[in-house]
């Protein structure tokens, strides 16, 4: 009983991961070989750089267990971004930008220059970029194919991998910006505008990493 069971759940997981490359597949249909998902993390938090990924996978290549950022523990990340980041036959790029350049160009251009760092730093140029949502870069149509796609960090296996490898990255700086500025909680809330930072920014001001073209911090 528990190796039918087994069978069950692995058929399931494995007509899960067939639907979440059904965008990857149709642009292969169209021709495309070399498709990238692209995803950020950090346009919400009032402290810390927002972080884009870029993501390629080869054909008929499936990461069991992979999912929405949003919808995994800690642990669970950690253990999918180190299987994304150490498999050779997986291409990645991160792009970062910090807090003083998100208050000079504002959050949306931030967020497309991390993107586009991201995708510069693949190994191999893509032909089709899949981006989470419906705003992307307009110039980077120019020469590469170019869709978005709304949840696509629930609907696409490159898009869920770049937004793993994009929020794990996040967290990991903001995990080293507490020991710098460990009064804030970093650790805890990653820089999002919880009741504790809210606090820790009335008690201690802001810090260099802070946003201060956002409330409430250019109020502070």
């Amino acid at each position: 009983m528990k190796k039918q069971s087994l069978l069950k759940q692995q058929r399931r997981e494995t007509a899960r991961l067939k639907k979440l490359t059904a965008y990857e597949q149709r642009a292969r249909s169209q021709g495309y070989k070399s498709i990238a998902g692209v995803d950020e993390a950090g346009r919400g938090p009032l402290a810390g750089p927002v972080v884009a990924a870029a993501c390629i996978f080869p054909e008929n290549f499936y990461l069991p267990g992979i999912n929405d950022s949003k919808k995994l523990s800690a642990e669970e990340r950690e253990r999918l971004y180190h299987l994304i980041m150490e498999n050779p036959e997986i291409l990645s790029g991160v792009g970062i930008v910090d807090a003083l350049m998100i208050d000079q160009i504002n959050i949306l251009q931030a967020t497309f220059q991390a993107m586009v760092a991201a995708i510069l730093q693949l190994k191999q140029k893509p032909d089709y970029i899949l981006f989470d949502g419906n705003q992307f870069p307009k110039s980077l149509q120019l020469e590469i194919f170019c869709e978005g796609i709304v949840e696509g960090d629930s609907l696409s296996q490159s898009v869920m991998a770049a937004g793993i490898l994009a929020k794990v990255t996040r967290d990991k700086m903001m995990l080293e910006y507490h020991k710098t500025w460990p009064g804030y909680g970093f650790n805890e809330h990653k820089g999002y505008g919880t009741q504790k930072h809210l606090e820790s920014l009335k008690t201690l001001g802001p810090c260099p990493i802070h946003r201060r073209s956002y409330e409430p911090v250019k109020n502070i």
